[in-house]
């Protein structure tokens, strides 16, 4: 099992060595700069999407998931963070494509630069991970499915707002706490 942990950990060390910086404090800067953050993905990775709008919540940034009962109109001024491994599922093709028309900026999260996704997107930040398709260009992993890319894009994108909240002096911990849940 210790082998496995081992393996597992360095895979996600090496994806990570791997993001090229400046698309990472590009995504920074536009979480700053954005009135609202909308946060789109399906399957695994909207789950890790939905775990970054919360992480994004607890800094104190307005913040929604599309899909939710509560989600506005996307607006002139706001970001679309739009997740896919594949950078080809097309309902985020879909909300990316309408986002871009209402005005708003949108950046995307793929494994793929050479997508669908990334072509509608005004950024892509590229997670160099395997995918449940396992393409030539895919490092190697002992991992089922998309396990790696999911695994690092949860780390990444805390990573960055880790580097967001530090750079701007928005929040703190005890502030993070406030906003937590409490109807639990």
């Amino acid at each position: 099992m210790k082998q496995t942990i081992h393996t597992v950990a360095e895979e996600i060390i090496q994806v990570l060595n791997n993001v090229e910086e400046e698309q990472a404090l590009k995504l920074s800067r536009s979480l700053e700069g954005a009135s609202r953050i909308f946060v789109a993905g399906e399957g695994r990775s909207g789950l890790m999407g939905k775990a970054f709008a919360m992480r994004l919540m607890h800094a104190g940034y307005e913040v929604y998931v599309t899909g939710e009962t509560i989600t506005p109109s996307i607006a002139k001024g706001d970001l679309l963070l739009a997740v896919s491994g594949s950078g080809s599922t097309k309902s985020i093709c879909q909300f990316a494509d309408q986002a871009k028309k209402a005005g708003a900026i949108v950046f995307a999260v793929s494994t793929n630069r050479q997508s669908k996704l990334s072509d509608i997107s005004d950024h892509t930040l590229i997670i160099p991970a395997a995918t449940k398709k396992r393409l030539p260009e895919e490092p190697s992993t002992i991992q089922p499915l998309g396990n790696q890319f999911d695994q690092s894009l949860h780390l990444l994108l805390d990573a960055i707002l880790i580097e967001t909240i530090t750079q701007s002096s928005k929040t703190d911990n005890e502030e993070m706490t406030g906003r937590h849940a409490n109807l639990e």
